[in-house]
């Protein structure tokens, strides 16, 4: 079964008609006195049936593939036939993507398909059928060295980012696009108005990020869903390596069949520049967007799952913080969800502010999306909060201390430091993640350090990045150290380790915009998938503690030695409700997420010389209401409720997987 949303399939008559009469209300008009007002949003007026589908393959000045050809990266085009007909110029929505050939895009994984010439026929996801019909093109582009494009996948590397920019620039007038891939005749993008928005999620949204470092004029807007601003934080978390293996195994993994016999170069360069040791290089310096933040021109509006871990919120919160350090117009939706797209958590509302989105920074309708809360949160599944600023108004540091314990099991965790001298120390166990800690929390384990608030009297928020500074002392030569906040109480989330990371795919479908056989824009609906459980683990940080000394280089430890180290929490936003407590866990490598070191360290924590520094929604304060000033009885139980049952399980390691 199948339900149309948005733009039913109307007939091509009645929509060329509506248009004509719509130019003619525009061009004579009523009287002055009796003049309607001015409409707030783009309308579905054009013919989807009828749009112009061309592939044009645009000049990037660059020969990754060495081929002593410039690479041409196609840019598959779908736009209304009528505005250029009545002369007037259209904006453009672009998603640029490695996807398009080898893996798919949106829930459903769907690939680029063409008909029997050649042309572009099916365009994934609905932007086409939805924003098509409203007077924007969409433009979907492959990366280089992905589907039909030219040119080697460099991994968000100046190729993968020269890919989209480039037909930015060709929107704008200022690069060569063809027919066809080699050969072929000269085509201008006369169509456009140069106003350009870019769109994605996973590494598309990553390009989209790159691309807005650039400052390319005709950029207007970008909304990155789940997206990587720091290449090197993809893949390692201040030294500690996230995945076994690197960027060239996948630049092999969506390279074109026809690519990899002549990127073979660059795949070593990927790998040779990109050491498993955890060392900052220049390939990463390339690929850090967030030190390039004061370029960016366009508005943003990000998108991004709280428990995502393939891309990690560190990513959202720097680039939110470097965003809002030069000024960008910006907004954001975060929800509970891992690396899903909004449209399938929360499809209505998703629709509706893109539309309102685009039009304001493509079209330039005065709607007010810039004026409304900027933050949308999203509380327990399919409940929604929002704020007129993010992080929310109120927020201040709070500086917190781990303290021992009066009997077996954790200590506490309060504004009063520790007494000089005392500790608290864990081996590391690499069969051991932050599931397992938190389930034993109560309970003295030696793989962890676990320090708690006691039961809150009031609801206690977190919103942003925290930071853990520990002073720990190695039995070995390498160490590294996992940081973890969890909220101590029973609750029902999105099942976020599932294999849908928090939503279930149904058997209905709906429809978002118009249609042909070939692109229906109907998708399947779906659902939360939920489950109870007895602790949330909502912000976490790693770090190798080699790097201590020099962030950008690690160095062997001499054991019985301390060293500080500041651990980066990634940002979130959760609330702790009365009667749960705050938990903060300091371990070792945290299974699934980070790999091992090379030795099984015992870490010595010295407690009067580790804090934490929480953002804390109403600061000091708040804490005082919530914890009784200091954080309530050391290692308290009371009102937990349920820490036995059983925590999300499954938790993957494939490397960057859409």
């Amino acid at each position: 079964m199948t339900i149309r949303r948005g733009q039913p399939h109307t007939p091509w008559t009645t929509l060329v008609g509506a248009a004509v009469l719509a130019l003619l209300a525009l061009l004579t008009g009523p009287p002055a006195a009796s003049a309607a007002p001015a409409p707030r949003e783009s309308r579905p007026v054009y013919s989807y049936a009828h749009a112009i589908r061309e592939t044009v393959w645009v000049d990037t000045g660059l020969d990754g593939d060495a081929d002593g050809r410039p690479d041409r990266v196609a840019a598959d085009i779908i736009r209304p036939a009528e505005p250029a007909r009545q002369g007037r110029r259209i904006p453009a929505i672009m998603d640029a993507s490695p996807y398009y050939s080898c893996c798919g895009r949106g829930n459903e994984s769907q690939k680029k398909t063409y008909d029997d010439r050649g042309r572009p026929a099916g365009f994934p996801l609905f932007y086409d059928n939805y924003f098509v019909p409203r007077g924007y093109a969409t433009v979907l582009v492959d990366l280089a060295g992905t589907n039909r494009s030219d040119g080697c996948v460099d991994v968000g590397g100046r190729s993968d980012i020269q890919s989209a920019k480039a037909v930015i620039d060709w929107l704008n007038g200022r690069a060569r696009g063809y027919t066809a891939r080699t050969g072929g005749s000269p085509v201008t993008a006369g169509w456009s108005n140069g106003r350009t928005g870019m769109i994605g999620k996973s590494w598309d949204a990553t390009i989209a990020n790159g691309v807005a470092a650039t400052g390319v004029p005709g950029l207007e807007t970008i909304v990155p869903i789940s997206g990587i601003s720091s290449w090197y934080d993809y893949y390692f978390a201040q030294g500690a390596p996230l995945y076994d293996g690197g960027p060239d195994q996948l630049a092999a993994a969506v390279e074109s069949p026809g690519a990899h016999k002549n990127c073979a170069a660059v795949q070593q360069k990927l790998k040779d520049g990109a050491p498993r040791t955890g060392d900052w290089t220049a390939l990463w310096t390339e690929r850090d967007y967030v030190r390039a933040a004061a370029k960016v021109r366009a508005s943003v509006f990000l998108v991004h799952g709280m428990q995502d871990l393939n891309v990690r919120t560190q990513h959202v919160g720097q680039w939110w913080d470097a965003l809002a350090r030069h000024g960008v117009p910006r907004k954001i939706w975060l929800s509970q969800t891992g690396h899903v797209d909004p449209f399938d958590y929360r499809r209505g509302a998703w629709v509706d502010t893109l539309h309102r989105w685009f039009d304001h920074y493509l079209m330039g309708y005065r709607n007010g999306i810039e004026r409304a809360p900027m933050a949308d949160v999203e509380r327990a599944p399919d409940t929604w909060a929002t704020d007129a600023r993010w992080p929310a108004p109120g927020t201040a540091p709070v500086t917190v201390h781990p303290r021992p314990g009066t009997a077996a099991g954790p200590g506490g965790l309060g504004t009063r430091p520790a007494p000089a001298g005392r500790t608290a120390a864990f081996t590391d166990d690499p069969a051991h993640g932050e599931a397992d800690w938190a389930a034993a929390l109560d309970r003295a384990t030696p793989d962890k350090a676990g320090f708690t608030t006691g039961p809150l009297t009031a609801p206690l928020r977190l919103s942003g990045a925290g930071t853990v500074t520990v002073t720990a002392t190695p039995s070995t030569t390498s160490a590294h150290l996992s940081a973890v906040l969890v909220d101590i109480g029973p609750d029902t989330i999105r099942n976020y380790a599932g294999d849908g990371e928090g939503i279930r795919t149904l058997t209905r479908a709906t429809c978002w915009g118009a249609g042909t056989p070939a692109d229906t824009g109907c998708f399947k609906e779906t659902a939360a998938d939920t489950r109870p459980v007895g602790f949330t683990v909502f912000s976490r940080g790693w770090a190798d503690l080699g790097h201590a000394t020099d962030p950008h280089h690690g160095h062997p430890l001499t054991p019985g030695t301390p060293y500080t180290l500041t651990l980066r929490l990634a940002a979130s936003d959760h609330v702790v409700p009365a009667g749960h407590r705050l938990a903060l866990i300091v371990a070792g490598t945290d299974a699934n997420l980070i790999d091992p070191p090379a030795s099984r360290p015992t870490l010595t924590l010295d407690l009067a010389r580790t804090a934490a520094r929480l953002p804390v929604t109403g600061g000091g304060p708040a804490w005082a209401r919530a914890t009784g000033s200091d954080g309530g009885a050391v290692g308290g139980t009371a009102g937990t409720g349920p820490v036995g049952i059983a925590p999300p399980v499954g938790l993957s390691r494939m490397p960057y997987a859409d």
